[in-house]
């Protein structure tokens, strides 16, 4: 028999400004707040944090902003007042929607829709005599932790960064060649967004004449690179096959004047690539200065990229988890988002403070996902692949035991790719669902 329920979602990033407004998967959350409004015993939605995108509305007051929001998404918030009804709504703070933890009106705004706003950094609750605790995360994390929490004027790094520069670009998205501005707050981590704008410049924006006289140089130049060296390399006497010191694209003569043509442009191809490869390698070392100047400029500002970074938050809050744990021996579940990842770790009961099972979760997020998947072809920038991945957990009580249950609803993205880009991820792998447990005994 089934006593209680609690459900978790987080990082909705529901409204904004320009095209931010628009809400992918509103149906999808309309029909799972219908779900929820079926629930015939104690059932309470806990909503982690950044359910709005304040940090996105830099033209509205802060004030404002919910209003705002309402008025984008009426039928979402009629839909929220009914399930309220039968069921708590719990909303909690996150970093893009701070300013609810600032202004008391927030509050009253919300209860009229059923939900109940909690303006704290953290909250717990008790199933079974146990103790879950829930946060959004964003404490956990240096680019867009609060020091002054409760405090309007207590901004994060992460602030300007969304407020000015995201907003700036959605406002300007509806000039450009195809609508890709407006996803940048699916961008995530924030030292991902210049090589996503870098790479939707190379494949959407750049002058199409301009693009394809450089493509063939591109695709040849890793070519080049090994006729330079290898050319070398018989020069000094270390290889002597004689190959690459011949015309040894002359078999394509046998084509006639077609095959001649194919023949001259090749070899010019190659010889501006060898030509470009070795004036490089001449000024390699003054460029390797300024490189260097480069990352540390970007590692200044937070935008350069580690190769272990989302491991390393992951480590961060699992972390932060051991130390709820020792400090609280009855917390069981350490739930959090914000980092827009979903997951759940069991940590090792082995651990001298640990008696018994405790996991951490993620609720990952609602919003678009966009992976990171490698051209192939060497010189090409990464190409950023959609996908949607709207998941729930729910920690319930069932005959006596406790569980938790995670399940990803289905919704498929429209890639939006253009024809180069999927010609350069063609055979790459492309994103799927992370994959979860779906039941978990505890």
């Amino acid at each position: 028999m089934v006593n209680s329920e609690y459900y978790f979602i987080s990082d909705l990033h529901i409204g904004g400004e320009g095209n931010l407004a628009v809400c992918d998967f509103e149906t999808e959350l309309i029909d799972f707040l219908q779900f929820l409004e079926g629930k015939t015993h104690a059932t309470e939605l806990i909503i982690l944090g950044d359910a709005f995108s304040f940090w996105e509305m830099t033209r509205t007051s802060p004030t404002a902003k919910l209003e705002t929001i309402i008025t984008q998404h009426p039928r979402l918030f009629e839909q929220f007042k009914r399930t309220g009804r039968n069921i708590k709504i719990t909303l909690l703070p996150g970093n893009h929607d701070y300013e609810l933890a600032c202004y008391e009106e927030f509050k009253t705004t919300l209860e009229a829709y059923n939900i109940s706003l909690e303006a704290k950094e953290a909250i717990t609750r008790q199933i079974q005599g146990r103790t879950i605790w829930i946060e959004h995360g964003h404490q956990q994390d240096s680019f867009n932790r609060i020091a002054d929490f409760g405090n309007p004027y207590a901004t994060p790094i992460g602030y300007y960064i969304v407020s000015q520069i995201v907003d700036s670009l959605v406002e300007k998205s509806s000039l450009g060649k195809y609508s890709w501005l407006k996803d940048i707050e699916s961008v995530y981590p924030n030292e991902e967004i210049p090589y996503w704008f870098f790479s939707n410049y190379f494949y959407k924006e750049m002058s199409l004449w301009l693009r394809w006289v450089l493509l063939p140089f591109l695709l040849l130049l890793s070519v080049s690179l090994i006729l330079l060296i290898s050319a070398a390399l018989e020069q000094v006497g270390i290889v002597n096959s004689g190959f690459f010191s011949q015309p040894w694209l002359e078999f394509l003569q046998n084509f006639g004047f077609a095959g001649k043509a194919l023949e001259f442009t090749v070899n010019l191809v190659l010889f501006i690539d060898t030509l470009f490869l070795g004036s490089l390698i001449l000024v390699m070392i003054p460029l390797l200065f300024v490189f260097r100047d480069i990352q540390k400029t970007l590692r200044r500002y937070g935008f350069k990229r580690k190769k272990r970074g989302l491991t390393n938050k992951q480590s961060s809050y699992l972390e932060a988890a051991r130390q709820v744990f020792e400090q609280n021996p009855d917390v069981f579940a350490f739930v959090y988002g914000h980092t827009h990842h979903p997951s759940l770790t069991r940590i090792d009961p082995n651990s001298s403070y640990v008696l018994g099972d405790r996991y951490v979760i993620n609720t990952g997020s609602w919003l678009k996902k966009l992976k990171r998947i490698p051209s192939i072809f060497r010189f090409f920038p990464a190409v950023y692949y959609p996908s949607f991945q709207l998941n729930y957990f729910k920690i319930f009580t069932n005959n006596g035991k406790i569980e938790i249950f995670y399940e990803c609803l289905p919704k498929e993205a429209e890639s939006g790719l253009t024809l180069l880009e999927r010609l350069a991820i063609i055979g790459r792998k492309k994103q799927k669902p992370i994959s979860l447990p779906q039941h978990t005994i505890i």
